[in-house]
């Protein structure tokens, strides 16, 4: 776990990239545009998609999610329990800012057509929340923190003995 503004900063951004990637293509299986979005298309959506997370990450889900999972009752010494929660509190936040990212998006290339937008939203913070949610949990939490303690935390402690 990151300790220092460095480190978060690292460890969002490795995060960020990680679940953008994921989600991203999820979405696009998920409503059918492999194949019908050209690869200039994808990339521009995914830099955007990777800049608004990590914004999003950086200075208001992440910030927000912390205070919120550190005020819950539960023992904090044990760390699975802060990992846990942080990690539960975060998915919340981005699911619910991201969401919204991809309903503005979806209405602005005309891929809503007439559909009522609140359903909508609510549809993809579902979709997206099943999805995300695991994956944090199984896949891309324990794999950043295992890159971040290898590459980042690992090349800290490097330096500091030489």
């Amino acid at each position: 776990m990151p300790t220092t503004k460095k480190e978060d900063f690292y460890f969002g951004m490795m995060m960020c990239f990680g679940m953008v990637v994921v989600m991203t293509c999820y979405n696009l299986i998920r409503n059918g545009l492999i194949g019908t979005i050209p690869l200039q298309g994808l990339l521009m959506q995914f830099v955007l998609g990777f800049i608004i997370a990590f914004l999003l990450e950086l200075f208001i889900v992440g910030p927000v999610a912390k205070k919120i999972a550190l005020s819950l009752p539960y023992d904090k010494s044990k760390k699975a329990f802060v990992i846990l929660s942080i990690s539960f509190c975060m998915v919340i936040g981005m699911v619910l800012c991201m969401s919204l990212y991809g309903l503005v998006t979806a209405y602005f290339s005309n891929g809503l057509a007439g559909k009522p937008l609140l359903e909508t939203y609510f549809s993809f913070v579902f979709n997206n929340f099943i999805f995300a949610f695991p994956l944090q949990l199984i896949i891309m939490g324990p794999l950043v923190r295992f890159l971040f303690s290898k590459f980042v935390k690992g090349k800290k402690m490097t330096e500091s003995f030489s």
